[in-house]
Protein backbone atom coordinates (compact mmCIF):
# COMPACT_ATOMS: atom_id res chain seq x y z
CA UNK A 1 0.00 0.00 0.00
CA UNK A 2 1.56 3.54 -0.65
CA UNK A 3 -0.47 6.90 0.07
CA UNK A 4 -0.17 9.88 -1.83
CA UNK A 5 2.19 9.09 -4.90
CA UNK A 6 2.00 7.22 -7.52
CA UNK A 7 4.35 4.18 -7.57
CA UNK A 8 7.36 4.73 -9.10
CA UNK A 9 7.21 8.24 -9.07
CA UNK A 10 9.81 10.94 -8.37
CA UNK A 11 9.02 13.15 -5.91
CA UNK A 12 11.01 16.11 -7.46
CA UNK A 13 13.82 15.42 -5.43
CA UNK A 14 15.47 13.18 -7.34
CA UNK A 15 14.03 9.97 -4.96
CA UNK A 16 11.75 7.41 -7.10
CA UNK A 17 9.44 6.51 -4.52
CA UNK A 18 7.67 2.97 -4.33
CA UNK A 19 9.14 1.41 -7.66
CA UNK A 20 7.00 -1.59 -7.68
CA UNK A 21 10.38 -4.14 -7.63
CA UNK A 22 11.93 -2.28 -4.77
CA UNK A 23 8.63 -2.65 -2.88
CA UNK A 24 8.19 -6.07 -3.82
CA UNK A 25 11.45 -6.96 -2.53
CA UNK A 26 11.01 -5.52 0.77
CA UNK A 27 7.82 -6.74 1.34
CA UNK A 28 8.87 -10.37 0.30
CA UNK A 29 11.97 -9.61 3.14
CA UNK A 30 9.71 -7.98 5.40
CA UNK A 31 7.08 -11.03 5.40
CA UNK A 32 10.13 -13.74 5.88
CA UNK A 33 11.19 -11.51 8.98
CA UNK A 34 7.39 -11.99 10.45
CA UNK A 35 6.97 -15.43 9.33
CA UNK A 36 10.56 -15.88 11.20
CA UNK A 37 9.33 -14.31 14.20
CA UNK A 38 5.75 -16.21 14.69
CA UNK A 39 7.83 -19.29 14.19
CA UNK A 40 10.48 -18.47 16.76
CA UNK A 41 13.40 -18.77 14.03
CA UNK A 42 16.32 -17.24 15.78
CA UNK A 43 18.86 -17.52 12.60
CA UNK A 44 16.62 -15.89 9.97
CA UNK A 45 15.61 -13.07 12.67
CA UNK A 46 19.13 -12.47 13.57
CA UNK A 47 20.17 -12.63 9.78
CA UNK A 48 17.30 -9.60 8.97
CA UNK A 49 18.88 -7.47 11.13
CA UNK A 50 21.90 -5.48 10.19
CA UNK A 51 25.27 -6.62 11.31
CA UNK A 52 26.61 -4.05 12.87
CA UNK A 53 27.22 -1.79 16.38
CA UNK A 54 24.67 1.19 14.94
CA UNK A 55 21.84 -0.68 14.19
CA UNK A 56 18.62 -0.08 16.39
CA UNK A 57 16.32 -2.16 18.39
CA UNK A 58 13.58 -0.08 20.29
CA UNK A 59 11.15 -2.81 21.61
CA UNK A 60 7.72 -2.52 23.94
CA UNK A 61 9.81 -3.02 27.41
CA UNK A 62 13.55 -3.28 26.00
CA UNK A 63 16.31 -1.75 24.10
CA UNK A 64 19.07 -3.10 22.12
CA UNK A 65 21.80 -1.44 20.26
CA UNK A 66 24.09 -3.44 17.39
CA UNK A 67 23.88 -6.76 16.20
CA UNK A 68 25.44 -8.65 18.99
CA UNK A 69 22.90 -7.20 21.43
CA UNK A 70 19.79 -7.68 18.73
CA UNK A 71 21.39 -11.22 18.69
CA UNK A 72 20.89 -12.07 22.41
CA UNK A 73 17.74 -10.63 23.00
CA UNK A 74 16.38 -12.63 20.31
CA UNK A 75 17.78 -16.00 21.26
CA UNK A 76 16.08 -15.48 25.08
CA UNK A 77 12.82 -14.21 23.12
CA UNK A 78 12.52 -16.30 20.10
CA UNK A 79 8.73 -15.68 19.01
CA UNK A 80 5.86 -13.70 19.61
CA UNK A 81 2.51 -14.68 21.10
CA UNK A 82 0.03 -16.99 19.34
CA UNK A 83 -2.88 -15.56 17.02
CA UNK A 84 -0.69 -12.64 15.68
CA UNK A 85 -1.94 -10.68 12.98
CA UNK A 86 -1.12 -7.69 11.06
CA UNK A 87 -3.37 -4.81 9.93
CA UNK A 88 -2.31 -1.10 7.63
CA UNK A 89 1.13 -2.47 6.73
CA UNK A 90 2.45 0.17 4.69
CA UNK A 91 6.04 0.23 2.90
CA UNK A 92 7.10 3.70 1.60
CA UNK A 93 10.21 2.62 -0.41
CA UNK A 94 12.82 5.80 -1.16
CA UNK A 95 14.52 5.19 -4.13
CA UNK A 96 16.13 1.55 -4.77
CA UNK A 97 18.22 1.17 -1.31
CA UNK A 98 15.84 2.33 1.42
CA UNK A 99 12.52 1.20 2.55
CA UNK A 100 10.38 2.15 5.97
CA UNK A 101 7.63 -0.31 6.84
CA UNK A 102 5.07 0.71 9.34
CA UNK A 103 2.12 -2.00 10.50
CA UNK A 104 -0.14 -2.83 13.61
CA UNK A 105 -0.13 -5.79 15.21
CA UNK A 106 -2.61 -7.61 17.43
CA UNK A 107 -2.95 -10.87 19.23
CA UNK A 108 -6.45 -12.75 19.64
CA UNK A 109 -7.82 -12.05 23.13
CA UNK A 110 -4.96 -9.09 24.12
CA UNK A 111 -6.40 -5.99 24.44
CA UNK A 112 -3.71 -3.88 22.93
CA UNK A 113 -2.62 -2.41 19.31
CA UNK A 114 0.98 -3.21 18.79
CA UNK A 115 2.90 -0.69 16.61
CA UNK A 116 6.06 -1.61 14.41
CA UNK A 117 8.56 0.36 11.91
CA UNK A 118 11.50 -1.22 10.08
CA UNK A 119 13.70 1.10 8.64
CA UNK A 120 15.27 -1.41 6.09
CA UNK A 121 18.38 -0.91 3.86
CA UNK A 122 19.78 -3.09 0.80
CA UNK A 123 23.33 -4.25 1.75
CA UNK A 124 25.50 -5.91 -0.09
CA UNK A 125 23.80 -9.02 1.50
CA UNK A 126 20.26 -7.93 0.51
CA UNK A 127 17.91 -6.53 2.96
CA UNK A 128 18.64 -5.59 6.12
CA UNK A 129 16.63 -3.88 8.88
CA UNK A 130 18.99 -1.21 10.25
CA UNK A 131 16.60 0.26 12.64
CA UNK A 132 13.28 -0.79 14.07
CA UNK A 133 10.76 0.19 17.12
CA UNK A 134 7.80 -1.85 18.33
CA UNK A 135 5.16 -0.17 20.88
CA UNK A 136 2.09 -1.10 22.54
CA UNK A 137 -0.78 0.84 23.84
CA UNK A 138 -3.78 -0.57 25.72
CA UNK A 139 -7.23 -0.87 23.99
CA UNK A 140 -10.33 0.84 25.74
Amino acid sequence: MTVGVEPGVGNGGGAVLDHPDVVGQVRAAFERYEQALVDGDVAVLTELFWDDPRCVRYGVADRQYGADEIGAWRRAHPSVPPGRRLTGTVIVAVGDRTAVVSTLFGYPGLPVEGRQTQTWVRLAQGWRIVAAHVSEIPLD
